[in-house]
């Protein structure tokens, strides 16, 4: 286990052995310490959209990939929204604003937002990197002038965007990262291991919520069309042996749509569209204990 513990009690996450070979890292962990097996984790069926909420109690509603096919997605009861990115096909701003727009129509009573890897407009390194290549692989996205885009995340007027910072709504302290392995070249992808750590390490112990764009390790992340496991190690071993969050709500492949537990934490893939952008798997409900009455 890539983990150690400081001086000062603290525990630091290192890069795992198996950082760059995610399915080679699932098998170790699973035929050494049965990791990913009952009864370390186990699958959850979904809450039913009727069922009766605690007054002590406040309902999360997670969607995650819905790349600008909301028209149909039909939205639950609840009190805050949780969306893990993927909104756009390509953060071009008219598809910002009229994700917008939907937002604004929902009836929740905090809306919480970060970007995925489609959201090309609000990595700002990534523009800067495809404005001087001599090719355009996204053309729609290179013609936009600088002034088109610099200011992309204040199209976000309806929700609270959060992007490597932490946001406390009705007392739970949620926080909201983008980055995600490297994955043929898209916006705030980053090469497994030390590089997606040093995001990782960013994020601070005891918050109640943590929403990633992409799964950890083991959690809906298996990919059947390539027989592969996608998620990130030093994902994982923060979120289980760091951080501890009650909830780490994502998205990012769609295949990989359902709910997981350790025990501890409750693991929600929300991905609205299907492995063929179709978005038919409904928003995931969750209800956590307000703070102070768990």
């Amino acid at each position: 286990m890539a983990r150690r513990i400081s001086s000062q009690g603290k525990v630091t996450i290192s890069v795992d052995e198996y950082s760059s070979n995610p399915t080679q890292a699932f098998t170790h962990y699973n035929i050494n310490q049965s990791r990913f097996q009952p009864p370390h984790v186990h699958m959850v069926e979904p809450l039913p959209y009727d069922a009766p909420k605690s007054v002590d109690h406040t309902r999360f509603v997670c969607v995650s990939d819905t790349h600008s096919r909301t028209d149909g997605i039909q939205m639950p009861f609840g009190d805050v929204l949780l969306h893990t990115g993927d909104f756009t096909e390509l953060g071009l701003p008219s598809e910002v604003k009229k994700f917008n727009d939907w937002l604004g129509n929902l009836p929740y009573e905090y809306k919480v937002v970060i970007a995925g890897n489609h959201e090309l407009t609000f990595d700002k390194d990534f523009m800067s990197e495809l404005v001087k290549q001599d090719y355009y692989r996204f053309p729609s996205v290179s013609k936009l002038r600088t002034e088109d885009f610099d200011d992309v995340q204040s199209l976000l007027t309806n929700c609270v965007y959060v992007q490597d910072s932490e946001v406390t709504i009705k007392g739970f302290r949620i926080y909201g990262t983008p980055w995600t392995p490297w994955f043929n070249g898209w916006g705030f992808n980053l090469p497994r291991g030390q590089s997606l750590l040093d995001k990782w390490n960013q994020i601070p112990e005891d918050v109640d919520i943590l929403m990633t764009h992409g799964p950890p390790l083991g959690f809906r992340d298996w990919v059947p069309k390539e027989l592969q496991r996608v998620g990130c190690v030093e994902l994982l071993n923060t979120v289980q042996k760091r951080v501890r969050p009650k909830l780490h709500a994502y998205g990012g492949i769609h295949e990989g749509y359902g709910i997981m537990t350790d025990g501890y934490t409750t693991f929600i893939n929300s991905s609205t569209c299907t492995v063929s952008f179709q978005p038919t798997n409904p928003p995931i409900i969750f209800d956590l204990p307000n703070p102070g009455n768990s």
